[in-house]
């Protein structure tokens, strides 16, 4: 199969931990450990968040003195690419001898009139106090907003239309490479009045990028992964459940947070409804069972799931009508 993996911010940073390369390395080396025998067995498109890492370089250019006016967003989206990008390349060819791993830097076209640029709500960097928060908005002008206990500062998130480099992307596929892309949702882009791509200041979700990036790919799997063992309905009440098996529309009429599960769920939902194929929701660790249908929440067109049996990847075009791949 060809599945597209979404790894979540915990695969590189968790909760409470300093964000120092060497913490870093060794949650990306936990990650890849986990993904490696799935590779070995499909096609493997794997894209992770990079909010911390932005910003704690935003800050770092922020506080450099020697600079006129900070790095902007799209510059240090590409910085946290390249970095992340050689931590996971390494790590998986560690992994995977003998086997090919690319890292690609990548541009995501958005529209310049998305308004989620007047209504900044992606978190980025690290958590504050109520009293930083405030002086860092004061100080710095950032837009922040409560996470959880803390704050964090919030930058605009449009909508993500197309990975730019989704036919490179399928060659390197093609190839029996595993390819590593689209990181933090993908450098955003939009297209100025002569037809250039040009930066904008924006981070784009990457759960809702990996969707897009599936659908294009023609994958056949969806997967995206966090630390929750799966999506739980009614979330801190005395009516929540786990939900396991799921059509689009049911979990579209449960009510997700907007700030953390509600973009997964719509990731996964797009995906479904536009392709009839499959996605899931779990834990990293659980990537193997996911797959196998015994964790995680899985979501097809008629809710029900029981393992890659399930799943009909086409013939070859040269037999009927196909997807690209077998």
């Amino acid at each position: 199969m060809r599945i597209v993996i979404a790894l979540g911010g915990n695969a590189l940073l968790r909760r409470g931990q300093n964000p120092d390369a060497s913490a870093q390395i060794a949650n990306v080396e936990k990650a890849c450990a986990a993904l490696a025998p799935l590779a070995k067995e499909h096609e493997l498109v794997i894209t992770h968040g990079n909010g911390p890492q932005v910003g704690v370089l935003a800050l770092q250019s922020a506080n450099d003195e020697t600079l006129s006016e900070p790095y902007p967003l799209d510059t240090l989206g590409a910085m946290t690419q390249g970095m992340i990008g050689y931590w996971m390349l390494q790590s998986l060819q560690n992994n995977l001898p003998g086997r090919h791993v690319a890292s690609m830097v990548n541009q995501t076209l958005v529209m310049e009139s998305d308004p989620a640029f007047g209504d900044p709500t992606k978190f980025v960097g690290a958590v504050y106090t109520k009293e930083e928060a405030d002086a860092m908005a004061a100080e710095r002008g950032w837009t922040m907003k409560a996470d959880g206990q803390y704050f964090r500062r919030v930058v605009g998130s449009p909508k993500p239309q197309r990975v730019l480099e989704t036919r490179l992307i399928r060659q390197m596929l093609e190839s029996g490479s595993v390819v590593v892309c689209a990181g933090g949702g993908g450098i955003p882009v939009v297209r100025n009045e002569h037809g250039h791509r040009v930066g904008v200041e924006a981070v784009i979700d990457k759960d809702l990028t990996a969707a897009v990036m599936a659908e294009h790919l023609e994958a056949d799997f969806l997967m995206i992964l966090t630390d929750v063992p799966e999506v739980i309905e009614n979330y801190g009440t005395d009516d929540a459940r786990p939900v396991t098996r799921a059509t689009p529309k049911a979990l579209r009429d449960m009510d997700f947070p907007a700030g953390s599960m509600g973009p997964k769920v719509e990731a996964v939902c797009r995906f479904v409804e536009l392709t009839g194929d499959t996605s899931a929701i779990g834990r990293l660790e659980d990537a193997m069972e996911i797959i196998a249908g015994t964790a995680g929440t899985i979501v097809t067109p008629g809710g029900d799931y029981g393992g890659p049996k399930d799943i009909q990847v086409p013939m070859p075009a040269s037999v009927g009508e196909a997807k690209s791949h077998t």
